[in-house]
């Protein structure tokens, strides 16, 4: 069946663990990491345009603020790659209602990413099995194919190299979000100054962490939440100690900033405890916003056709 527009709605993730190798020569560092879609969305429209518009990109939500809609966003890159290499019409209108933090250590640019690698294979039918997208995907960045496959996942290489993970239950976060992002290349010069001089050792993932989800045990994870790039984003931003203090003293099971930061992700017991540490954040003075979501979700999946 033709359709004229698909809709894919794409999660946010949180780092449960971010194990960063050194530095290696070509700039870049090996990564073990496990992620966890959670339920913060965007919205991505891709609509076929009038003949001779090219990609237009419009983008509105709440966090719509500050993210460019010109050929720079991973969105246009992404619906570039399919013009270029499966030879589609090259007039696409893509639309983003962004709820995901921009530059917070969420993947939202990456998600948009993914939501139009899902979307444009639905419209044009191209019918690209998972691996197939997700190797697209990691074309554009490490954590797009995340994207697309959501769930709980060990990513190896840059993070793109994506494993699912067979864990169960369900797991509830408050995300401390501040109003300012973090530059990711920062992140990781500051990462590597800090630990100029140390070996260090090629990452891997956390055993303690993988039996705890395994388990479906969140107390176990909570103490297993492991992330090296949070000395390296709280020296460039020294408010995140003051947050990730507050989270320990409301009860948190654990405390991590998410990817290079700054937002900070909490994990609570229940909807309860998320609901006594927002009100304690909301008071702090020391947050930008407050969202509350629970995990795993689903990746990138097509919710309307038109």
């Amino acid at each position: 069946m033709r359709y004229n527009g698909v809709t894919v709605r794409v999660p946010a993730k949180v780092n449960l663990q971010l194990a960063v190798g050194p530095l290696a020569d070509d700039g870049y560092h090996e990564l073990t990491t496990v992620f966890q879609a959670i339920s913060l969305f965007d919205d991505v429209s891709v609509r076929r345009g009038k003949v001779g518009t090219g990609i237009t990109l419009t983008i509105s939500g709440a966090t719509s603020h500050g993210v460019p809609s010109d050929a720079s966003n991973l969105a246009y890159k992404a619906a570039q790659i399919f013009i270029n290499r499966f030879g589609i019409s090259p007039d696409l209108e893509i639309a983003l209602k962004k709820e995901i933090p921009v530059a917070g250590g969420m993947a939202g640019g990456s998600a948009d990413a993914a939501g139009v690698i899902v979307a444009i294979d639905s419209l044009f039918e191209l019918q690209l099995s998972r691996d197939e997208m997700e190797k697209i995907g990691s074309e554009l960045g490490s954590d797009v194919p995340f994207g697309i496959s959501g769930g709980i996942a060990i990513g190896r290489g840059r993070g793109d190299q994506i494993t699912p993970a067979l864990t169960k239950g369900q797991y509830y976060w408050v995300l401390a979000m501040s109003g300012q992002g973090l530059s990711t290349p920062a992140v990781y010069q500051e990462c590597d100054r800090l630990r100029a001089g140390m070996s260090i050792a090629r990452p891997q993932s956390s055993d303690a962490l993988m039996q705890a989800l395994r388990a479906g045990d969140a107390v176990s994870v909570g103490k297993a939440l492991s992330n090296d790039l949070q000395a390296a984003a709280c020296s460039l931003r020294p408010a995140l100690r003051l947050i990730l203090d507050i989270g320990s003293e409301y009860g948190a099971l654990g405390s991590i900033v998410s990817g290079s930061g700054p937002t900070v992700a909490f994990l609570v017991a229940d909807e309860e405890k998320a609901l006594d540490l927002t009100v304690a954040l909301s008071s702090s003075g020391v947050v930008g916003d407050i969202a509350r979501a629970y995990g795993p979700v689903p990746g990138a999946r097509v919710v309307a056709t038109s």
